[in-house]
């Protein structure tokens, strides 16, 4: 494995499973490679895997199945936008709205995300949740964990490994 992959590259992956997806292989409700498979077939980290695969689930091309895997959704799955099936997870709602914020620079390269409590406090979750949330963000690489400060926006700064 490569121990630095260029910037990116996670798209590269996101695409080619994509276009897996919609040829129809794998097949909707089919389980997708372990990241570990996709890792040693893309030659890449699990870290850049998981970015790619978040980029699908944001997508709602698969979804995590707990026990499972992660899952090609069903086109009704994937049109599925509101009411009808069952809201998102409430780690991925928070996930999805940290993601917006640094996406759209509101929070910058560098900056502190709110830490485990104050996200408790403002989204009336548990502290699990919070964590959980965090740790989807720092699977997809915007953010990094420095023991003992919190977690900040991964920028320039932090490098790849």
């Amino acid at each position: 494995m490569n121990s630095r992959t260029p910037w990116g590259t996670y798209h590269q992956i996101a695409d080619a499973l994509r276009s897996r997806i919609t040829a129809g292989s794998p097949a909707a409700g089919e389980v997708l490679p372990s990241e570990a498979a996709l890792g040693q077939e893309f030659n890449v980290s699990r870290t850049t895997v998981r970015r790619a695969l978040a980029e699908l689930e944001s997508e709602r091309l698969i979804k995590a199945l707990p026990g499972t895997g992660r899952v090609v959704c069903t086109p009704q799955e994937r049109d599925n936008t509101g009411g009808d099936g069952p809201p998102p997870a409430q780690y991925r709602r928070i996930a999805a709205a940290l993601r917006e914020q640094i996406t759209s620079g509101e929070l910058a390269p560098g900056a502190a995300l709110p830490s485990e409590a104050a996200l408790v406090r403002q989204y009336g979750v548990s502290r699990g949740t919070a964590r959980q949330a965090l740790s989807e963000l720092e699977g997809t690489g915007l953010v990094v964990a420095v023991h003992g400060k919190g977690r900040f926006v991964k920028g320039d700064e932090t490098g790849g490994r």
